[in-house]
């Protein structure tokens, strides 16, 4: 599913997040920026070494004690497609998600593109933060990503050329996509 969104395609796809083409992908990591099970597994493996040697700089540098919830780091895509990995932190829940959730999941998001746009990066591919290992509800963590993305795009129009959900199975794909339906039509 694509949308335009001013001058941006926002799309939804059924795939391999390490396998993408945009300038960049986000790694739902763990604090520890080391690597771990689900996305961030396999952005590590497919990726390389070198991922995980940045990691540990920045570890020893900036976040010692791990990357906070709702915050975002970069790193070079090592082996992969994309040029840069934005490794960023969602909460971990337990079913439905509170307020406080919500506000890091979507400051997860936020601060990812952020960064994206502070390296001049036009194209990013997000997996579905939180929703795997962190049990975050599918359905609420969908309409968080959804609506931060869609209010980024609108705050800093004609920025990204294209913002990808790569979403690793079709029930989550038609989740997403459900509620970005509903969003635009609110939104219209």
């Amino acid at each position: 599913m694509k949308v335009k969104i001013g001058s941006t395609t926002l799309s939804l796809v059924v795939g391999d997040i390490t396998e993408a083409d945009t300038q960049a992908i986000v790694n739902a990591a763990n604090s520890s920026l080391m690597g771990g099970l689900g996305v961030d597994g396999a952005i590590h493996s497919k990726g390389g070494p070198s991922i995980l040697e940045e990691c540990k700089e920045i570890r020893k540098t900036l976040y010692p004690d791990g990357l906070p919830t709702g915050e975002a780091i970069i790193t070079s895509g090592g082996n992969l497609k994309a040029k840069y990995v934005i490794h960023t932190v969602g909460p971990i829940c337990s079913g439905v998600m509170t307020e406080k959730e919500k506000k890091l999941l979507s400051n997860a998001y936020r601060n990812s593109l952020s960064i994206a746009k502070k390296y001049n990066i036009k194209s990013i591919s997000f997996p579905s933060i939180s929703t795997g290992a962190y049990r975050c509800n599918k359905k609420e963590a969908s309409k968080v990503a959804l609506n931060t993305v869609i209010n980024f795009i609108k705050e800093n129009p004609d920025w990204f050329e294209e913002i990808r959900f790569v979403l690793f199975t079709e029930d989550i794909y038609q989740i997403y996509k459900q509620s970005l339906e509903e969003i635009l039509n609110v939104s219209n």
